[in-house]
C-alpha cells in the first residue's frame, strides 16, 4: 500500500468515538448530536421530483464535464450571485460529485512533487485539505485561525522564502469551524500573494449561502477577482456545494470554477479518474441551481436556531458572533475541550466535538482548536434549543 497513507491522522470522528468508548449517557435523555456538519433540514423537494422523473438516464453513461444545461445553470448561478461580468460555462465551469471529492482530487491532479510542493490550509480546518496533501506528497503549512486574527489566517506573518514553496493555499469561507468569513480585501490580498509567488488559490465556499444578515452575503474569490477586472480568473479556483444550500448532502453534487488554465488539466484527470455526475443527479442539481426561495427559506431557519441558541449560551459560553455557517466555535469554560466533551455526553446525552480535533500545533506549538468546541447547529430548531439548554445546565452545574 501507498505508505503515505501512514501519515493520515484518524478523523476528528474516529477520535470522538475513542474518546467516548465506555462512557453510558442517561437513558432517560434522547440524544441530541452537534458533532456532524450533515443538514437536517429537509431537502429541496423540487429537486428529487426532477431526480425520480429522470431516473430512467441510469441506463445511459454520463460524460466527465457533465451537460451543457447543468454548466450553464452553475454559470448563471455564480454570475447572479457574485456579480461576474462572464463565467464561461465550457472553459471555467467543472460539474463534480461534492465538494470533499473534488477538492482532494484536485490536489492529487495540481501539486508538483518534483519541486517544493507546501499546501497552506487553514488551521483549525476540514482534514480533507491535509489529507490530500499528504497523499500526493506534499507537506502542509498550518496557518494559525485565532480569535486576534478574527479566526482568519494572518497572510503577513508568513515570510516571502516560505510562500516561494508554496503551491496551493486553501481557504474556507464561511469557514469550518469558526464561521468567520473572508473580506473582500483579503481575497485581493491573497491574489496579489497569488501572483507575486506563483500559487494557486483554492477557495472551499460551500457554506456561502448560510449567512445570518440576508442584506450582507458574504464574498467569493470569483467576486474578488472580478472587482480587480481579472475575468480569466487566473491561478483562482472555488469550489462550491449544493449539500448545505439545499440540504441535499446525499445527492453529492457541486462545482468547481475559476481559471480555464486549471479546470483543464483537471477535466483530464477526471476523465481517468471514472467520477462523472449521473445524469438523474444532473437534472436534479439544474432543478437546485435554478431556484433561491428555498435557499432564502434555509437560511430563514438557520436565523431562527441561531438567535435561540445565543441567547441560550451567550451567558455562559464566549463565542464570536456568528457571520455564517452552521457553527458556534465556543470557549470551552475551564478550557479542557477532550474533558468537557466527555462529561457532557455523560451527563446530558448531547455530542460535541472537541475543538482540538479539528487542528494541529501551529508554529508556536499550540493547537488553535484546542479549549474549544465544534456546535453544528444541523438539527430542526426543538432538538438544536434542547441541546443548547443541556449544554447550558451542564455548565452551571460545573459553577
Amino acid at each position: 500500500m501507498n505508505p503515505d497513507l501512514d501519515a493520515l491522522q484518524p478523523y476528528p470522528f474516529e477520535k470522538l468515538a475513542a474518546l467516548r468508548a465506555g462512557v453510558t449517557p442517561p437513558a432517560g435523555l434522547e440524544p441530541i448530536p452537534l458533532t456532524i456538519g450533515e443538514p437536517q433540514h429537509a431537502p429541496y423537494a423540487a429537486a428529487l421530483e426532477s431526480l425520480v422523473a429522470h431516473r430512467h438516464e441510469m441506463a445511459r453513461y454520463p460524460a466527465t464535464p457533465g451537460t451543457a444545461e447543468l454548466r450553464g445553470a452553475i454559470a448563471a448561478w455564480a454570475r447572479r450571485r457574485f456579480g461576474l461580468a462572464g463565467l464561461d460555462a465550457d472553459a471555467q465551469v467543472l460539474p463534480v460529485n461534492g465538494t470533499r471529492e473534488a477538492i482532494f482530487a484536485f490536489v492529487q491532479a495540481a501539486l508538483d512533487r518534483t519541486r517544493p510542493a507546501r499546501v497552506a490550509v487553514p488551521n483549525p480546518f476540514y482534514q480533507i485539505y491535509e489529507g490530500a496533501t499528504l497523499l500526493a506528497g506534499g507537506q502542509p503549512l498550518y496557518l494559525d485561525c485565532t480569535a486576534e486574527s478574527g479566526f482568519r489566517p494572518d497572510f503577513d506573518a508568513v515570510p516571502a522564502e516560505t510562500w516561494r514553496e508554496v503551491q496551493i493555499v486553501f481557504l474556507c469561507s464561511p469557514g469550518n469551524p469558526t464561521g468567520a468569513v473572508t473580506l473582500l480585501d483579503e481575497f485581493k490580498k491573497l491574489i496579489a500573494l497569488a501572483d507575486e509567488h506563483d500559487f494557486i488559490i483554492a477557495s472551499d465556499e460551500c457554506y456561502s449561502e448560510l449567512y445570518l444578515d440576508e442584506a450582507a452575503p458574504p464574498p467569493g474569490l470569483l467576486e474578488a477577482c472580478a472587482a480587480l477586472g481579472r475575468h480569466d480568473y487566473r491561478r483562482c479556483l472555488v469550489f462550491h456545494s449544493l449539500s448545505k444550500r439545499s440540504n441535499l448532502p446525499g445527492l453529492r453534487s457541486g462545482f468547481v470554477a475559476g481559471d480555464a488554465g486549471l479546470i483543464a488539466p483537471f477535466k483530464r484527470y477526471r476523465t481517468y479518474h471514472g467520477c462523472a455526475m449521473s445524469l438523474p443527479l444532473q437534472h436534479a442539481s439544474i432543478t437546485a441551481w435554478n431556484d433561491e426561495v428555498h435557499v432564502r427559506a434555509n437560511r430563514d431557519a438557520y436565523r431562527e436556531k441561531f438567535a435561540a441558541v445565543t441567547e441560550i449560551l451567550a451567558p455562559v459560553m464566549d463565542f464570536p458572533v456568528p457571520e455564517a455557517s452552521f457553527y458556534l466555535w465556543p470557549a470551552v469554560p475551564g478550557g479542557d475541550d477532550e474533558a468537557f466533551t466527555r462529561e457532557l455526553f455523560a451527563e446530558e446525552h448531547v455530542s460535541v466535538l472537541p475543538g482540538s480535533y479539528m487542528g494541529r500545533p501551529g508554529a508556536d506549538g499550540v493547537n488553535p482548536g484546542s479549549g474549544r468546541l465544534r456546535l453544528a447547529l444541523v438539527a430542526e430548531v426543538e432538538a438544536t434549543v434542547e441541546a443548547a439548554r443541556r449544554l447550558r445546565r451542564f455548565i452551571e452545574r460545573r459553577g
